[in-house]
């Protein structure tokens, strides 16, 4: 009780300091205790279920084997909640839910157009890197996002019209611009809480977007030529993952927005699976191939959850406060040195040991990704619009002129991966930078983005559209819900006057109409942050809370689940060693690399000379 009181009083404290000199201003150690107050008070106010209030069928299981394996749609990894967290469940809120009301449809579409903040705010007019960062921090993003979330697919019976005016460049032949929309959750008729939206993928960090989310695409991956793969191993050919013929429903390269950088991430994570599984094997040669496969899942999806929590996030959050706190949420604060000597011992805090081990704990809410996360997590100007890709060896172009992203994307990845070997492919983005997450840089491709089903959608304004129809507070109502003073002026929302006038005129004046994604992109940010302060409320609190939920990550991450050998391989390895296992030819340009998402060196003249 005395300790539970004496936290709420330092979440308050730390709160107050935030306010007053702001937590990344702080010296490292009062910076991070003040993170950690930050995190307590919003899991405590900033976390909202919305399932429905009648109780739901809850999923039978057909044997035992959901107590140490990941099911396929996530079902039974709450004991006592069986379908939380699960594929065809509900996300979740960050905001009290009688904030989440939608606005009219005359305002969704008027208030301004969201083809004209589109246009006005969001045009790439010239492309700004983000130098600290290479391309693989924007692939690895949205092979995340996609084991995440997706809200399913809407039909073109049920669109949004966006207004097109006389001067807009929209192509005349495809008018008018037509996005589906969000298909909502079943709910009575007499129900007048706000609407709820399903996520089709699971919730839980679980690699889906390699395994998929239901036992469908599971077979599919683990089969080749219609024959399942023996020693629990997944089809890694080029050809598996992007076969013509293939099912929708189960490959990834018919989903929209499919791209080499996601293919390149899907590849090379089968492959690690399939490392996973060798190793395994050696050490426990009596297992079947279904227990090969299930205890190789375990590994390669809490070794990525280790990826994106110890490389990725210092690497787009480059601060020396988040560089202690994201290893203090693997490893905690107890240190590296300590963790690999004890390894984990049960029951202990996670500030002092990390995450993985400790206690489940959902702070009082099912677990579930949220609409707000959803949000914020747009950050499509990571994404270039043009791409160089060369030789990993002698640094040699593969033609002249940069392909397009077009070139690049859908249709077009298969001749890509065809023409440009893999380690070239990791190479190229390894020297190349994605966008930096500000106004003025969204791809331009993206603004006329044919769907693979043809129709044709900006997709700036199709994200500007998606927040205010799902429901998520305006930028400055978003900051008063996370315990952050409103802005008062367009000066005070940006450091840039010329984007401070552009604003002002898009919104006619009124800063608390100004969209969630033009003030976090407007926003300055913090020293080595890539996204802005606002962004990194929602961050700081489901960073944590996917692994905090997730009883693979706490309860049951133990050698009797994951076996020794498991653990070893996630302690042992990072993505520098899983580059170089499946593509050693990268160890020139990774020689010396400290983050592997940070830019690598080009290969330089005299290396080209000896290799060739």
């Amino acid at each position: 009780m005395v300790r539970s009181w004496l936290l709420r009083l330092w979440a308050l404290k730390a709160e107050a300091l935030d306010r007053s000199v702001g937590w990344h201003r702080l010296p490292a150690l009062p910076g991070l205790a003040t993170l950690i107050g930050i995190r307590d008070r919003l899991r405590a106010r900033n976390l909202y279920d919305t399932s429905p209030t009648a109780p739901t069928r809850q999923p039978t299981p057909e044997n035992d084997r959901y107590l140490t394996t990941r099911t396929p749609d996530g079902t039974f990894n709450d004991l006592e909640n069986p379908a939380m967290g699960s594929a065809n469940t509900r996300f979740g809120r960050n905001v009290p839910l009688k904030h989440t009301y939608p606005e009219s449809d005359w305002a969704i579409l008027n208030t301004p157009n969201p083809r004209t903040v589109s246009r006005e705010l969001l045009t790439r007019n010239a492309f700004k890197p983000a130098t600290t960062l290479n391309l693989l921090a924007a692939s690895w993003l949205q092979f995340m996002v996609r084991d995440w979330l997706t809200h399913g697919k809407g039909t073109m019976q049920n669109v949004w019209e966006p207004k097109l005016g006389k001067d807009d460049p929209w192509p005349r032949d495809r008018r008018p611009m037509r996005i589906p929309r969000t298909p909502a959750a079943p709910h009575s008729l007499d129900d007048t809480s706000p609407p709820t939206y399903l996520n089709t993928e699971t919730h839980w960090w679980d690699g889906s977007q390699i395994y998929g989310s239901n036992q469908e695409s599971q077979d599919w991956v683990r089969s080749k030529d219609g024959q399942k793969l023996e020693d629990g191993k997944l089809n890694d050919d080029l050809d598996s993952l992007l076969p013509a013929d293939a099912d929708p429903k189960k490959n990834p390269a018919n989903e929209p927005g499919f791209w080499v950088g996601l293919a390149m991430m899907n590849i090379l994570f089968r492959k690690e699976h399939n490392a996973i599984c060798d190793h395994l094997r050696a050490r426990h040669p009596s297992w079947s191939s279904d227990e090969l496969f299930e205890r190789a899942r375990l590994v390669n999806a809490a070794l990525m959850a280790k990826i994106h929590t110890v490389e990725w996030t210092p690497a787009i959050l480059d601060h020396p406060t988040l560089q202690i706190a994201m290893k203090a949420n693997w490893q905690g604060l107890a240190g590296e040195v300590i963790y690999e000597i004890l390894g984990r011992i049960s029951g202990r805090e996670e500030v002092n040991y990390g995450i993985p081990g400790s206690e489940k704990n959902h702070f009082g809410v099912p677990y579930s990704i949220t609409e707000e996360f959803v949000a914020v997590y747009k950050m499509h100007p990571l994404i270039p619009d043009y791409f160089d890709f060369r030789s990993a060896t002698t640094d040699k172009q593969y033609r002249e002129h940069p392909y397009t992203l077009r070139e690049v994307q859908d249709k077009n990845v298969r001749e890509r991966l065809k023409q440009v070997p893999m380690q070239d492919l990791f190479y190229s983005f390894g020297i190349a930078h994605p966008g930096a997450i500000t106004l003025h840089n969204y791809p331009r491709f993206l603004q006329e983005f044919e769907r693979p089903d043809g129709n044709l959608m900006d997709l700036a304004a199709t994200d500007i559209l998606r927040m205010r129809e799902l429901g998520v507070p305006r930028y400055n109502e978003f900051r008063k819900l996370l315990h952050r003073p409103p802005v008062r002026t367009f000066e005070e929302l940006t450091d840039n006057p010329a984007w401070a006038e552009e604003i002002r005129h898009v919104y006619d004046d009124d800063i608390d109409q100004v969209d969630l994604m033009v003030g976090l992109y407007a926003e300055p940010v913090p020293q080595g942050f890539a996204f802005s302060d606002t962004t990194f409320r929602i961050f700081i609190l489901m960073a944590s809370r996917r692994l905090n939920s997730d009883r693979f990550f706490t309860t049951d991450y133990t050698p009797r689940v994951y076996t020794q050998a498991g653990l070893d391989w996630i302690n042992d390895n990072d993505m520098s060693t899983v580059l170089l296992r499946h593509f050693p030819e990268l160890q020139h340009s990774l020689r010396g690399i400290k983050n592997p998402f940070a830019p690598w060196p080009r290969v330089t003249p005299p290396e080209k000379e000896r290799r060739e």
